[in-house]
């Protein structure tokens, strides 16, 4: 997973890496993020979206098939941001682990405080399938043992990641965001890793994740 969010000619956000293409997106997540500021998401329609963007509804289905994926792309490109901030480099599988667990801290920080409609929205239903997908990503490059179910365990590591960011942030007197990514590494590294680990040495008794 050390490859997981380190800068990639591409994201996966957008896909592409013609900067026409990522101008256009970029000028629709910014659309979304203006109009966040005055009516609630679902009372916006893509027309305003491309309105706003000056950009025509037919340019915003080359890109999106609706609002709610342009959302979700545009949760995913924040949230990249806020890790590219950190000025994170990524060592081994555990480092990744610990920058996606700083960037859920600080996502949770910036977002909840935002005075926007955009503080109100669930966040488990914008970030959490965004570290799902990270996870999903750099399980693919780290591999693992055939019995191991890399979805389900995706989905666990994710779902356990946001829990303990969420209860950190709901905490009065917290920690430092760092030093609660690296007590999320820690609880987190055993569900992620643990199962691929124990069933190559052999350990018939490991948990299928």
């Amino acid at each position: 997973m050390a490859q997981l969010l380190q800068p990639e000619k591409g994201t996966p956000e957008t896909g592409t890496t013609d900067p026409r293409i990522l101008r256009s997106r970029r000028m629709l997540m910014d659309s979304l993020g203006r109009l966040l500021k005055k009516k609630e998401f679902e009372d916006i329609s893509v027309q305003e979206i491309a309105d706003d963007a000056t950009l025509n509804r037919a340019t915003f289905y080359l890109h999106y098939p609706d609002k709610n994926a342009l959302l979700q792309a545009m949760t995913e490109a924040r949230f990249r941001d806020l890790i590219k901030r950190r000025a994170i480099t990524f060592t081994d599988c555990h480092g990744a682990l610990r920058a996606i667990a700083l960037g859920v801290c600080d996502y949770l920080a910036e977002t909840t405080g935002c005075p926007s409609q955009l503080a109100r929205m669930s966040l488990e239903g914008s970030i959490i399938p965004v570290v799902e997908g990270m996870f999903k990503e750099g399980l693919a490059l780290h591999g693992t043992a055939p019995r191991v179910d890399t979805a389900l365990l995706a989905t666990t590591a994710a779902w356990a990641v946001f829990g303990a960011a969420r209860r950190w942030f709901q905490t009065t007197n917290r920690v430092p965001a760092e030093e609660m990514a690296a007590t999320i590494e820690t609880v987190v590294s055993p569900v992620l890793f643990g199962a691929s680990q124990q069933l190559e040495s052999g350990n018939t008794e490991a948990p299928l994740v």
